[in-house]
């Protein structure tokens, strides 16, 4: 796979399982532009029927005005015909998508991938791959994780919101001017396909960048992956979109040579 800046530049590569998870990481994504590294992105699932397109024009819409380049944003789901909630059934192509993907990069600083918190399965499963990947390739010391939501300690249905877990290790922390964070409330508002979605995360990304407003992220490792991301019940079984017992099969099925 060619990119399309010249290779002697380095690399930042975002690995994202929908479009809207980039709010995690616009901070990081501003700090790399600065930096002079390519930032190019990539979605591995497409919207639900009806949406794809426009999802993914509001997120292309969100990274340019970051100043991502148009042609580096590149919408991998709509190629493997990998619909949302369903990254795990398409784990061999995406695997071998996100493996070119980043070999067709020259020199690659940084990969970020979603956390491994137990939120969304999509974004433990694209974890999972982007790890086994950057082992492969020897490029695990420069993969970064960013936390999206989880359920750790929360009762009933409440979540926490760029929140790291403490089994995850070490945080890294960035912190964030008063002007970027309420540039990237603004950011938060251009996604009315998922407004639903946003009703109910707004609040605790408001309350984060108020009273935190850094940016968090930590590392990655192989032996992660084969652990439960945190005690108790995890988001995605608390809504019944998915449970462990599944996401081990599927690692499983990842660790598997051939």
């Amino acid at each position: 796979m060619r990119t399309e800046e010249p290779q002697r530049k380095p690399a930042a590569l975002f690995l994202f399982a929908h479009q809207d998870d980039e709010f995690g990481v616009f901070h990081v994504i501003e700090e790399c532009l600065r930096q002079g590294r390519r930032v190019a992105c990539a979605y591995l699932t497409r919207g639900a029927a009806g949406l794809a397109a426009r999802r993914n024009d509001e997120s292309r819409r969100v990274l340019t005005s970051l100043g991502v380049q148009e042609r580096n944003i590149v919408f991998a789901g709509d190629l493997l015909g990998i619909d949302d909630a369903h990254l795990y059934t398409g784990l061999e192509a995406a695997h071998a998508w996100i493996d070119c993907w980043i070999g067709g990069f020259g020199r690659v600083d940084g990969i970020y991938v979603t956390a491994w918190e137990g939120g969304h399965h999509d974004h433990d499963v694209l974890h999972a791959l982007t790890v086994l990947v950057a082992q492969g390739r020897g490029l695990l010391p420069r993969v970064r994780q960013f936390a999206l939501y989880n359920h750790k300690g929360c009762p009933g249905p409440l979540f926490r919101v760029l929140s790291p877990l403490v089994e995850n290790g070490e945080v890294e922390r960035l912190p964030i001017p008063w002007r970027r964070r309420l540039a990237y409330l603004r950011l938060c508002l251009q996604y009315p396909s998922q407004r639903t979605t946003w009703i109910g995360l707004f609040p605790f990304v408001l309350l984060h960048y108020v009273f935190d407003g850094r940016q968090a992220l930590q590392t990655v490792s192989i032996e992660r992956i084969g652990q439960r991301p945190h005690e108790g019940i995890l988001y995605y079984e608390q809504r019944h979109f998915f449970d462990w017992p599944r996401m081990r099969k599927i690692l499983a099925v990842l660790r598997t040579p051939g």
